[in-house]
């Protein structure tokens, strides 16, 4: 179960059919959404939501299918209810094309009837025996791509049209003589996972230097509460010393270094949050490019893809910001040459 952690919500770590993909690559569910409404921010790495409802219109079609297939193959593991779906007899194989139980009576006529199909049904104990990477392997192959024509949707797309960007049945490539000519859809959904798999690694290589300036920041924060801490420390020790009619002063140092540590430490908690976000999103990016690899149909990469490539696009237009550019918590030279006047 460790292994497909991934799939569940991000917000609330729980299973989901209704899960959304947003534009930092996080994956919530609708519940954690509407609570994050208000906000309107995503709650793991707060990266505003875009969409006025702050509701995202596009699925995780990815997680939400592999959570049916492993909801599957648990209940072959965990030997429940696994009966015939046509006869309620105990069912011995499994078809993940028809993705339908059989019984060995019905699985003999499903071959008999369905042999020049390519329907593969394996036997529940071979699947039992295996792992879930097998199995979600196994079903991953077997999933078709279907035409995007809704008068079409039975008809499985071989066909890639790049003028229109969609997949087509052989039907609709014949009556569309504008757009020719087309392509294999399988050498476009390779493309695509290819071109996806590229931007992962460039964004893995800038990466780095975001994660070097969030620690380069939680060092500078570091040392302004230490600062903070020593000239608090510092002015006590003098004021101390002082006579009651330089208690006034001891009350201006005391609120001049407030109001300088309080100001860097929001300008540093600014920045931390931002490049904490930044990363967030780059390894939310990461992560959902490696379980497409390993797990996306067809469908899904061609449903997906525009929208995380737009995405990672965004995320590799970013820029860190030169450290002459970035906000300098302030000092406490004023507060110290105050004192020694004193």
């Amino acid at each position: 179960e460790n292994d497909f952690q991934f799939v569940l919500c991000e917000g609330c770590q729980q299973e989901s059919p209704n899960l959304k993909l947003l534009t930092c690559l996080h994956t919530l569910c609708l519940s954690c959404l509407n609570e994050n409404k208000l906000a309107g921010q995503c709650p793991v790495c707060r990266t505003a939501i875009p969409q006025a409802s702050g509701i995202p219109n596009i699925d995780n079609l990815l997680f939400t299918s592999l959570q049916a297939r492993l909801k599957v193959y648990k209940k072959i593991v965990d030997r429940v209810d696994l009966f015939c779906d046509n006869c309620k007899r105990a069912s011995e194989f499994w078809c993940s094309k028809c993705e339908e139980f059989l019984c060995t009576k019905c699985f003999e006529a499903h071959q008999r009837y369905l042999k020049k199909e390519s329907h593969e049904a394996k036997r529940v104990v071979d699947i039992r025996a295996g792992s879930a990477k097998d199995f979600l392997q196994d079903t991953r192959r077997t999933v078709n791509l279907f035409c995007y024509n809704p008068t079409h949707k039975s008809q499985t797309a071989s066909i890639y049209c790049r003028t229109c960007e969609k997949a087509l049945c052989c039907s609709c490539a014949l009556l569309d003589s504008q757009h020719a000519p087309f392509c294999d859809i399988r050498s476009e959904t390779q493309r695509r996972q290819e071109e996806l798999g590229t931007m992962s690694r460039q964004l893995k290589q800038k990466r780095s230097s975001f994660e070097a300036t969030y620690a380069a920041l939680r060092d500078e924060a570091t040392r302004l509460e230490q600062t903070q801490r020593e000239t608090r420390e510092l002015i006590r020790q003098r004021v101390e010393q002082l006579v009651r009619l330089i208690r006034q002063e001891e009350e201006e140092l005391l609120g001049l270094v407030e109001a300088r540590q309080e100001q860097g430490r929001r300008e540093l908690a600014r920045e931390l949050e931002r490049v904490e976000g930044v990363l967030q999103r780059m390894e939310a990016g990461e992560r959902l490019v490696e379980k497409m690899s390993l797990y996306a149909t067809e469908q899904e990469v061609m449903d997906m893809q525009p929208f995380i490539k737009h995405q990672l696009e965004e995320l590799q237009r970013l820029q860190l910001a030169a450290a002459r550019d970035r906000a300098q918590p302030g000092d406490f030279a004023e507060c110290r040459a105050r004192l020694q006047a004193l």
